[in-house]
């Protein structure tokens, strides 16, 4: 008992020691932060203020600018309307569809922002540009890549609803323009992809649907049986590598 005592006493004395040498440690090793707000005095001041804002507000459209002007609409529709065909539920899970969706966008957008970075942001950080130079720079592949897979009609129908004249060449669209048209191009293409999917697995829904009628077993879900055919069906013409190769090869 005395020695479980003198172990206890040990132990609990080392915790104390602990406890006082790590913060003096810490408030030793780890710089202090301060902010501090004071009243602009030159032009400049106030410059630099509202360039702040205005990257935070930016910032806050970052989730809009990748869903909106990159290949992640197209491709999250394509695979969520996959996962209704096979009547899966909620398998692949939301997350494993949007991972996939985000790396696939990076993938396929990796040209494009790799000519942004030559382009604009190198220069931009080697003060080679000014800010106005880099973002018309950087929103130039954007606008190519949009426009590549963008639909003449669904552009001539943002041109016509902003009442502007008759464009000579694509570099005279406003990009207010090229954006709504592009993302309403991705929906429709999206689409038109997924209802290819769902044509072999509606088939095999309505066959095991007659099949379970004739034989009588009203009560019986048709569900429950087709769902292990779809997935058989998906598993033996390796349908994740032939869908993946088609979302990659409709932005060739």
């Amino acid at each position: 008992m005395t020695q479980r005592r003198r172990v206890f006493k040990i132990l609990f004395s080392l915790c104390l020691l602990v406890l006082m040498i790590v913060p003096a440690a810490w408030s030793q090793a780890l710089p202090g932060l301060s902010l501090d707000i004071q009243p602009g005095q030159t032009p400049q001041d106030f410059a630099v203020t509202i360039q702040i804002i205005l990257l935070i507000t930016l910032l806050s459209f970052a989730p809009a600018i990748l869903i909106l002007m990159t290949s992640f609409t197209r491709i999250i529709i394509v695979l969520s309307l996959l996962r209704h065909a096979l009547s899966t539920q909620q398998i692949p899970p939301n997350q494993v569809l949007i991972g996939l969706s985000l790396f696939l966008t990076f993938f396929i957008m990796a040209p494009v922002l790799n000519e942004v970075n030559d382009q604009a942001i190198q220069p931009y950080l080697s003060e080679e540009i000014t800010q106005r130079e880099a973002f018309d720079r950087a929103i130039l592949p954007l606008r190519e890549f949009m426009l590549d897979h963008t639909r003449q009609k669904d552009l001539a129908l943002f041109i016509r609803a902003a009442d502007l004249p008759q464009p000579n060449t694509s570099g005279d669209v406003p990009t207010r323009v090229v954006i709504p048209a592009f993302v309403l191009s991705e929906l429709q293409t999206a689409f038109q992809m997924g209802f290819m999917l769902f044509i072999p697995f509606l088939i095999i829904d309505m066959v095991v649907a007659s099949v379970l009628m004739s034989m009588g077993m009203l009560m019986l879900p048709p569900i429950m049986v087709s769902l292990p055919f779809k997935i058989l069906l998906f598993v033996l013409v390796d349908g994740w590598h032939l869908l993946i190769q088609s979302l990659l090869t409709s932005y060739g």
